[in-house]
């Protein structure tokens, strides 16, 4: 895999909330290690990095603007010069400007980590593959949620994570591992 000098890396809702243990068992428990892995060799690297941040229109959500749960976890703090996105539905493309500052900086290629892989990360990736972005999902620096199917059947976070995965590779996205990047 041939990565361009500004492929960008999109970090997705890495917020304090995220954390709460209102939203049940998850996949992944190294997933942040993962991220910080990238987000280091991004940094060192000079190329672009994008954190996403959700602001939540429920008030009952743990990204509400006005509480603790929406401030990004303190290994994701945006740095200096990075590219932060505001957003308030899943899809960081959707009502943000995010589609126009790849454009205008050029850039081509995008790195997705981050959560929920069957919510946010899914539909970022799903929008920017339809937008013609050659798009990457790191599948070990994501992760979700245990979560009840359509028709009322538990599945487990690992199982909503490899149908997320099994929906975006090869149509919207790449999806791989963090060593296949580091």
């Amino acid at each position: 895999m041939e990565l361009d000098a500004n492929a960008a890396l999109i970090l997705i809702d890495q917020q304090q909330g995220i954390l709460h243990p209102k939203l049940g068992p998850r996949n992944n428990p190294q997933a942040e290690e993962r991220m910080a892995e990238l987000l280091a060799r991004w940094r060192q690297a000079a190329r672009p990095v994008i954190h996403v941040q959700h602001l939540s229109r429920s008030p009952d959500s743990v990204f509400w603007p006005e509480q603790s749960g929406v401030e990004f976890q303190p290994q994701f703090v945006p740095g200096v010069g990075e590219g932060l996105i505001q957003k308030q539905v899943p899809d960081a493309f959707s009502g943000t400007g995010l589609e126009g500052l790849l454009r205008k900086a050029g850039i081509g290629q995008l790195v997705i980590v981050g959560v929920a892989t069957h919510n946010s990360v899914e539909a970022t990736a799903r929008t920017a593959g339809n937008l013609g972005f050659a798009t990457w999902v790191v599948e070990d620096a994501c992760y979700t949620f245990d979560k009840l199917d359509f028709f009322g059947r538990p599945r487990s976070a690992h199982e909503v994570h490899g149908m997320s995965l099994g929906n975006l590779h090869g149509e919207y996205a790449t999806v791989i591992n963090s060593a296949e990047l580091l």
